[in-house]
């Protein structure tokens, strides 16, 4: 049982998971505008996740305790560099457009993990800009630049689509501050701390409300989309409301995060 439980929290701990999110999302996108899979587009999105995250998780961690690093994290630095190879493979499949807009992602990435300007801060520790970096992010990664791939014109249904993605991962995140509240630095002024966990869920109910209600401007509704996206606000709206600081990590980092993915799965087979 033991060594079950130590591959399942390596699957969490190197990022896999959270790649296999953001590569729902992408799918996702692909599946409403119908665009037939693009492998080069889903497996860049799914090995970029693991590189960014792992950078960002232990890029300070990698360098300041290098020389005796333990097992689980030189193994999770190879699968980086694994996956750091994958996504220049990728890379070079996508349209040249694709590949620019890519690169301006990948600054912020930079920016959110190491100091921009001397003696100064990354973006991660701006007071107050964590959430709505990530949120940009993985808007950009999981609805424009599949789009802008597949070279389908900016309609008005894509930047619906992108509102209601960015208000999803918003209210992902909020969860993550309210369950992470008592390890953050208060410098970080994440939502939480500056207006209280029950006006954080008070915020993040609204959001999904309007998630729903943005639903009903899409020009190509249906019952079927609406009622699986109320679903997953409904969901999303419950892991909301019973996060606090006690719960384990695997309810942010497992069940949580897993919302995309069974959205995605749902959407394969109902869709």
């Amino acid at each position: 049982m033991k060594i079950f439980k130590q591959i399942f929290d390596f699957y969490l701990n190197s990022s896999i998971h959270v790649g296999m999110s953001c590569y729902a999302l992408v799918r996702i996108t692909q599946q409403l505008f119908e665009i037939p899979f693009d492998a080069s587009m889903s497996y860049f999105a799914f090995f970029g996740t693991i590189v960014g995250y792992n950078f960002v998780k232990y890029d300070a961690l990698a360098r300041i305790h290098r020389r005796n690093m333990r097992n689980e994290l030189k193994t999770i630095a190879l699968l980086s560099f694994c996956a750091l190879l994958a996504v220049g493979y990728f890379f070079l499949q996508l349209q040249r457009i694709t590949q620019i807009l890519s690169l301006a992602f990948l600054v912020l990435v930079i920016m959110y993990t190491l100091p921009f300007f001397p003696n100064k801060r990354n973006a991660r520790n701006w007071a107050g800009i964590k959430i709505y970096m990530v949120s940009i992010c993985w808007v950009g990664v999981t609805v424009f630049l599949p789009i802008i791939n597949s070279e389908i014109p900016l309609m008005a249904s894509v930047f619906q689509l992108a509102a209601q993605r960015f208000i999803l991962i918003f209210v992902l995140i909020l969860i993550f501050e309210i369950i992470d509240l008592k390890y953050d630095d208060p410098y970080l002024k994440t939502v939480p701390q500056q207006i209280g966990v029950l006006n954080t869920k008070k915020v993040g109910s609204f959001l999904l409300v309007l998630f729903v209600v943005l639903e009903f401007l899409d020009r190509s509704f249906t019952t079927s989309l609406f009622i699986l996206k109320l679903g997953i606000a409904m969901s999303t709206m419950l892991f909301l409301l019973f996060a606090n600081e006690q719960k384990s990590k695997y309810y942010s980092s497992f069940w949580v995060e897993s919302i995309p993915i069974f959205w995605w799965l749902f959407l394969v087979v109902f869709g």
